[in-house]
């Protein structure tokens, strides 16, 4: 059982879990990812290293839970007001922060440090939600919208395939191109 499972919201346990991590992120950028240690984590954040190991478990779960919370979006996707821009406009950013150096390493701790696959699910919820909110846009303006596993299955996926595993010439073109083929393979099928 994951040790995230067993820890009781709110109160002192928030308090713990910000400070955490915030010290990681203070020391990451520091002394950087690999000279990090659960004591100067613990030191910096005001708690013993057992604390830490306690709810945890080691430095790599600590790491794939800061990163998870680094991947939540801050912000509601932009309406630009028809589906295919406000699709196209959310793939890109999408790309264009999770392709980006910081982004990638917050992937890569976010899997790493993730025995029973929570966090990958977190992840994945956090990228659902937010195409949740643009089909639900698209319903209201009483245009066609695909499902969000299809959303999903068909340009958040490969976009993810290319940036962990391809991410040579990954730009803009590409994720603008997945919700073209998407969106007009929707148009031809009738949907």
């Amino acid at each position: 059982m994951s040790r995230k499972q067993m820890v009781r919201p709110g109160g002192r346990s928030a308090r713990v879990q910000a400070s955490v991590h915030t010290a990681v992120r203070e020391l990451m950028s520091e002394v950087g990812r690999e000279a990090l240690t659960v004591p100067q984590v613990a030191q910096r954040a005001g708690v013993t290293p057992s604390t830490i190991y306690r709810r945890w478990g080691d430095l790599r779960e600590l790491l794939s839970d800061v990163a998870v919370e680094r991947l939540r979006p801050e912000a509601v996707p932009e309406d630009h007001g028809d589906l295919r821009a406000d699709l196209t406009a959310w793939a890109e950013q999408f790309l264009d922060e999770m392709a980006s150096p910081p982004g990638r390493a917050y992937i890569r701790d976010a899997l790493l440090g993730d025995p029973d696959g929570t966090n990958a699910g977190q992840c994945s919820a956090y990228a659902a939600e937010q195409i949740e909110v643009i089909l639900a846009r698209a319903v209201d303006r009483a245009e066609s919208a695909p499902c969000v596993e299809t959303v999903m299955d068909r340009v958040v996926a490969p976009l993810m395939y290319r940036i962990l595993f391809r991410p040579a010439a990954l730009d803009a073109t590409y994720a603008r191109h997945l919700v073209a083929g998407l969106l007009d393979t929707e148009v031809q099928s009738g949907r």
